[in-house]
């Protein structure tokens, strides 16, 4: 099932938003591609879109006495710390703390929502973000993926931003946007504090759609400010610390989703160093953190990768 057609109004709004060209060219894309396992994006092989492949690994797990764990683990979601040292840092955002959600995939199992709401209930932080991938499928009907964030919603306080991700289609921003989710599409705003302010910028999908403008999200930033890069993919690293970004929050990876005993993830689908592509890391003078998400893709289950929120903790050198 296609993103294709869109009514007026959800057009018009995204028009507004977006311009004609972006626009055209998300939609365009998502058309001719989204259903892709083979030769779209930074990767070659989209597993994800490999659709006969998920009952074998889930048929395989049940073999090893591994799937019903594998789901308990996938719900008991962790919160995280990760403390950034920056030496430029406003006096008035010592100690600002910022709550990463990534992917959530929020229609992959009728209480993935419900897991999520718990691990968010009791979390104290300033701001929140959320760097993509809402829905579980790449293509077809996003439905229940927003009703599922209209619930989480509720239980986030203040300000919200967000990214697309590559199971995102564009046509769920108007209504993310309705629920006071603001999505940042190759645009930064200034989150201000005080008398001081910093800079939050979001780019659209880098990894399979690459609908990323780093030019156009960045290139009216004073530098003299801190900026923190929202992007749904760890992969483009370089391109963000050549341009000045201060800090890159991303997930995508879901830190290998099933991993070898240690940790150790058989697969990330993430073109870049495997340094990047879960947890913490740095890249010149770019402070990044690859985040395992919230939820789980292909099945529902998580080993030897639990699944986590993240608190960011911003400090002066």
């Amino acid at each position: 099932m296609t993103s294709y057609p869109i009514d007026k109004i959800t057009h018009d709004l995204l028009l507004k938003r977006v311009g004609k060209i972006h626009l055209k060219q998300r939609l365009g894309i998502e058309r001719d591609y989204e259903q892709r396992i083979f030769g779209q994006g930074r990767n070659f092989f989209h597993i994800e879109n490999w659709y006969s492949i998920h009952s074998v690994i889930r048929n395989g797990l049940r073999l090893f006495l591994l799937h019903g764990r594998g789901r308990r683990n996938a719900r008991r979601i962790e919160v995280r710390h990760n403390r950034i040292n920056l030496g430029t840092l406003p006096r008035a955002f010592e100690g600002y703390t910022i709550l990463q959600i990534s992917d959530p995939h929020l229609d992959m199992a009728p209480d993935f929502p419900h897991a999520l709401i718990e691990a968010v209930r009791n979390v104290q932080y300033d701001l929140c973000v959320l760097t993509g991938d809402f829905r579980a499928s790449t293509f077809g009907p996003h439905d229940a993926a927003v009703d599922g964030m209209r619930l989480i919603r509720t239980h986030l306080q203040g300000e919200v931003y967000g990214v697309l991700g590559n199971h995102d289609t564009i046509l769920m921003v108007p209504a993310l946007e309705a629920m006071g989710i603001r999505m940042l599409l190759n645009e930064h705003v200034t989150i201000v504090r005080g008398t001081d302010g910093l800079i939050l910028a979001g780019i659209d999908d880098p990894h399979y759609y690459q609908a990323d403008n780093l030019e156009k999200a960045a290139d009216t930033i004073p530098p003299d400010l801190i900026s923190i890069l929202l992007a749904h993919s760890p992969e483009i690293y370089r391109h963000a610390a050549h341009a000045d970004f201060d800090v890159m929050l991303c997930g995508h990876t879901h830190g290998g989703q099933i991993c070898l005993p240690g940790g150790l993830p058989l697969m990330c689908n993430a073109r870049c160093p495997r340094a990047y592509c879960n947890g913490a890391w740095s890249y010149n003078n770019l402070h990044g953190y690859t985040s395992a998400g919230s939820g789980s893709c292909i099945v529902d289950v998580r080993l030897n990768c639990p699944p986590e929120i993240t608190l960011h903790h911003l400090h002066r050198c």
